[in-house]
């Protein structure tokens, strides 16, 4: 068959199965027109999710006649007025949205500048009409009615109306947040789904009403980047990651690079199965960005991208070490409930079952002053082991007070109260063996014993490997590898990395390596396998965690094994010295696997839960 051109209505289609992937992308395309138009308010319409109708509004500066004819000509665009593709300022630049949506569907756009006169277009299946004069205030309208019904193949791709509605929704709310000072609606079948006025917040409707409790600010900068915004404290969570809204120069975007980044930064402190919620912000040079990557733009790529992810990483761990004695509201909430169910199925008939449940044993004791406060057996760079079992710690001059409340038996002491008021408070009481009650000036704190000493030993532990104190290995018999090609070069960019962890890696042949010495931690590893899982992750996400992943899973573990049980019965001095222990230690807040080490009732919880308020 001899080599044509395509018809120009056929390269539009084509371009409109890259652009316009479902009824959420043309809505993507025309808010972003919107935004580039300087509108401050953009108001958006759909029916059937956006299959029979879509409708975008705006106050922007509208077009003229001119302008209107070219807007829907292929790759006819005003926002790259000196041709630099690497210093884009505006969302969109390639000139093919409109004429993709237009030959797909039936588009009508009606314009008008400040000062000018209306005019409306339509464009069907790719045939562009005749401009006519209308009656329209300032701004553009597009209507986009009967999407892909040019293309019917595409159309039975496409979902529910719900599911669709959804992603509609994402979108809108995307560039709610990246665009505070735009007022947004949303309406769908005749019913208003967004109205982010002027005054409301937008964070209590996208993220929730209780994201800025369990919030951290990031403010980082290096040089020309910038990294703003908000995240989740670890403790609250999300099975998804449909709660993260990433931003690159105001771009909202779904980067590979950035959702690494979100996932080693949070790789300490939260399940491998749980996804913070946060909306971030990443300033940076356009010439270190290329935005150029995809036609729906939706994905970017750096410059140099391990500077990049780096600085993600940095920014982000230094919020979270900032986070101090913070946990997840939505514990509190827990908590209440739980004391809800629990009264309400036990409580006694007769005001003094709860005195005859304590048999009578009432007598006072003096428990040990808090001043000076021994240090709490921790973990020393030689030894990770649990705390001492000597039952000569437990001062007790008398029978502590007893009170016995269903199965809870916890052993009261009434204490001197120093004058300083630390975050986490004063034990009081120790219940189950393995929960500490501490009182602080307003409020109750329940400690975690084993989950909050776990986190105390894996800090001090992945400080000793960082300071090159858990040393090298030597292996009897050195482990030879064979890569391919690209693993040997991969591999070899990243062995003075290595060689800090404590391997000794050398050069075999023109494409393998030998390894003589690994970290103590890793020595019954498969460590070739380890290696091969290495290169693979460089190659597939330009990123080289596996070895520092590996070595902290390993740690994490012996921090389980040697930290303090559930069970291990603690005198009140050791619980104090854990708790200032907690208040010094960077996300002592919750366990390596994210759950969390303590909860808090304030006083005010108290007063709701016994109707006091």
């Amino acid at each position: 068959m001899a080599v044509r051109y395509l018809d120009q209505t056929l390269i539009n289609q084509i371009a409109a199965g890259e652009v316009i992937e479902r009824p959420a992308s043309a809505i993507k395309e025309l808010v972003e027109n919107s935004i580039d138009a300087g509108a401050t308010r953009i108001d958006v319409i759909a029916r059937d999710g956006g299959r029979t109708l879509i409708s975008i509004t705006d106050n922007g500066c509208g077009m003229e006649q001119e302008d209107l004819l070219l807007c829907v000509e292929r790759h006819a665009t005003s926002k790259i007025p000196d041709g630099d593709l690497f210093n884009i300022r505006t969302l969109g630049f390639r000139g093919e949205a409109l004429p993709s949506i237009g030959s797909v569907s039936r588009l009508t756009i009606t314009t008008k500048r400040d000062q000018g006169e209306a005019w409306q277009l339509s464009v069907e299946g790719g045939i562009k009409g005749i401009p006519q004069p209308a009656s329209f205030a300032k701004g553009t309208r597009v209507e986009v009615r009967d999407l892909f019904y040019a293309t019917p193949a595409r159309l039975k791709f496409l979902k529910s109306p719900t599911i669709e509605l959804n992603h509609i929704t994402d979108i809108i709310y995307r560039q709610a947040l990246a665009n505070p000072e735009i007022e947004f609606t949303l309406r769908h079948d005749d019913r208003a789904v967004i109205n982010f006025i002027q005054g409301i917040d937008r964070f209590n409707g996208i993220l929730g009403k209780d994201f800025r409790n369990n919030a951290l600010a990031v403010d980082f900068q290096r040089e020309e980047s910038c990294l703003r915004g908000w995240i989740s404290i670890p403790t609250y969570n999300r099975s998804n990651s449909s709660d993260q809204y990433l931003f690159v120069n105001g771009r909202p975007v779904k980067d590979k690079l950035f959702a690494t980044a979100l996932k080693v930064a949070y790789q300490d402190v939260l399940a491998g199965n749980r996804y913070p919620c946060v909306s971030l912000f990443l300033e940076c040079s356009p010439d270190e960005v290329d935005i150029n990557v995809h036609p729906a733009k939706a994905e970017v790529r750096f410059r140099d991208p391990n500077l990049m992810r780096g600085f993600i990483i940095a920014g982000i761990r230094e919020a979270l070490r900032g986070m101090a004695s913070q946990t997840s509201t939505h514990l509190t909430d827990k908590a209440l409930m739980a004391f809800d169910r629990s009264i309400a199925a036990s409580v006694p008939s007769e005001s003094s079952s709860f005195l005859n449940a304590s048999h009578g044993a009432i007598s006072q004791t003096a428990s040990p002053r808090l001043h000076p406060q021994p240090k709490l057996n921790m973990p020393t760079r030689s030894s990770y082991a649990p705390l001492s079992e000597s039952k000569a710690s437990y001062m007790a001059p008398r029978p502590p007070i007893v009170t016995q409340v269903g199965a809870a038996i916890a052993e009261f002491t009434k204490a001197e109260q120093p004058h300083h008021d630390y975050p986490l408070g004063y034990a009081k009481a120790q219940v189950h063996e393995t929960y500490i009650v501490a009182e602080t000036a307003d409020a109750l704190v329940l400690v975690d014993q084993h989950a909050a000493h776990e986190r105390l030993v894996y800090e001090r532990m992945k400080h000793d490997l960082s300071t090159g104190m858990i040393k090298s290995q030597a292996l009897l018999i050195p482990t030879v590898i064979e890569l391919t090609l690209m693993q040997f070069k991969v591999i070899q960019d990243v062995l003075p990395n290595l060689s800090k962890y404590g391997f000794q890696i050398e050069s075999f042949g023109e494409q393998g390596i030998v390894v003589r010495d690994v970290p103590s931690l890793l020595n019954k590893c498969d460590i070739k396998q380890l290696m091969l899982d290495l290169a693979s992750e460089i190659l597939e996400r330009d990123t080289a965690t596996t070895v520092e992943v590996a070595l902290h899973e390993i740690l994490a573990d012996k921090a389980c094994k040697n930290s303090i049980r559930a069970g291990r019965r603690l005198n009140i001095e050791e619980m104090n010295a854990l708790l200032r222990e907690m208040e010094k230690t960077p996300l002592s807040n919750q366990c390596n696997h994210g759950r969390p080490t303590f909860i808090k009732l304030s006083r005010a919880d108290m007063e709701k839960l016994f109707e006091r308020a």
